[in-house]
C-alpha cells in the first residue's frame, strides 16, 4: 500500500486560505498544513488549529510578502518599499548574480521558524513559498535550523508530471534538477527525512477531481500531494494576482468521489508523524 501525505500550503497568508485548507482537513482528506509565519491571517491560524489531529509545518517565505526582520538587516531579501522580493524570478535572478546574502536568509527564516515554535504547536514538517528553499546554499541553511529546531521532515520536490515544453514545465524541470540536488544533500544529513514523490505541484491552484486523478497515479512508496485551498474566490484574487481557483480547488478535494480514487490507485493518506514512527 502507497503512503501519502496530503499538504495544505498557505495557512495564516489570508484567512480564505485558512478556511480552505480547513474545510478539506475537516473532508478528511488533507492530513498537514504548512503555515506562513508572516502572513497577515496567522495569529487566527494558529488558535484554528490548536487541538486538530493534524501535522503543522512551517511555509518558509523569502518572497511576496512583509518580512519579520527590520528590512535594514535584510537588505539583500527586500525592494526600496521594505517588502520581500515580489517572487521567485526577482529573488533567483539576485541569487545567481551574487546579490543574496545568506546570513540574511538566515535571519529572516529563523525568525520564521522561532515564531511558529513559539506557538507551542508542534511543528513537524518544512518547506517554503514558490518551492524557494531548495536552492543551492539556502538548502543548507534549511537544513541546519530544522535540525537545530527539531523539525523531521523536509519537501524536496520530486514532480513526475514535469513533462512538456510549457513555462510551467520548464520551470517544474528546472524544480525537479534542484531537487535532486537537495536530495544528495539530505543523505549526509543523517536526522530529516524526505518523502519519495510531490504530487500537485504542476496543478497548483488548479486541482480537479480529474487532475487529482493523474497526480495519484505517479504515487510512489510515500508521496506528498501538495494542494493550495481556499474559500472566498473574490476576496483572495483581489489580495493575491496567482490566477489560482481557491474555491475550485477546494470543491475538488472535499468531492466524495475522492476517497474512491485512493482506494483504486492503492493509497492510504498518512502524515508526517505516522510515518516517522514506522
Amino acid at each position: 500500500m502507497k503512503q501519502l501525505v496530503i499538504t495544505a500550503d498557505d495557512v495564516g497568508l489570508h484567512p480564505g486560505m485558512t478556511r480552505g485548507a480547513l474545510a478539506a482537513a475537516d473532508a478528511g482528506i488533507v492530513t498537514a498544513v504548512s503555515v506562513a509565519t508572516v502572513g497577515r491571517a496567522f495569529e487566527p491560524a494558529v488558535e484554528q488549529l490548536r487541538g486538530l489531529p493534524l501535522d503543522v509545518g512551517i511555509h518558509l517565505t523569502l518572497v511576496g510578502e512583509r518580512p519579520l526582520a527590520p528590512p535594514e538587516r535584510i537588505p539583500s531579501l527586500v525592494g526600496r518599499d521594505g517588502a520581500l522580493l515580489p517572487g521567485y524570478p526577482a529573488l533567483a535572478k539576485r541569487f545567481v548574480l551574487g546579490g543574496l546574502a545568506l546570513a540574511e536568509v538566515e535571519t529572516e527564516l529563523r525568525l520564521q521558524i522561532e515564531r511558529l515554535l513559539a506557538t507551542r504547536l508542534p511543528v513537524v514538517h518544512a518547506n517554503a513559498h514558490q518551492h524557494l528553499h531548495v536552492l543551492p546554499r539556502i538548502f543548507a541553511i534549511v537544513l541546519r535550523l530544522a535540525e537545530e529546531h527539531g523539525i523531521r521532515f523536509v519537501r524536496i520536490p520530486c514532480e513526475p508530471a514535469a513533462r512538456g515544453w510549457s513555462s510551467r514545465a520548464v520551470q517544474l524541470t528546472a524544480l525537479n534538477h534542484f531537487g535532486r540536488r537537495a536530495r544528495r544533500r539530505l543523505q549526509t544529513s543523517g536526522r530529516l527525512r524526505a518523502v519519495e514523490r510531490t504530487l500537485g505541484v504542476v496543478d497548483a491552484g488548479h486541482l480537479t477531481v480529474d487532475r487529482l486523478r493523474n497526480a495519484l497515479a505517479g504515487a510512489a512508496g510515500t508521496s506528498e500531494l501538495v494542494c493550495h485551498p481556499g474559500l472566498g474566490d473574490a476576496d483572495l484574487a483581489a489580495a493575491y494576482d496567482w490566477d489560482y481557483d481557491w474555491d475550485a480547488e477546494t470543491a475538488a478535494l472535499c468531492d466524495p468521489r475522492v476517497p474512491g480514487l485512493l482506494r483504486d490507485a492503492g493509497i492510504e493518506l498518512t502524515t508526517f508523524s505516522r510515518l516517522e514512527s514506522r
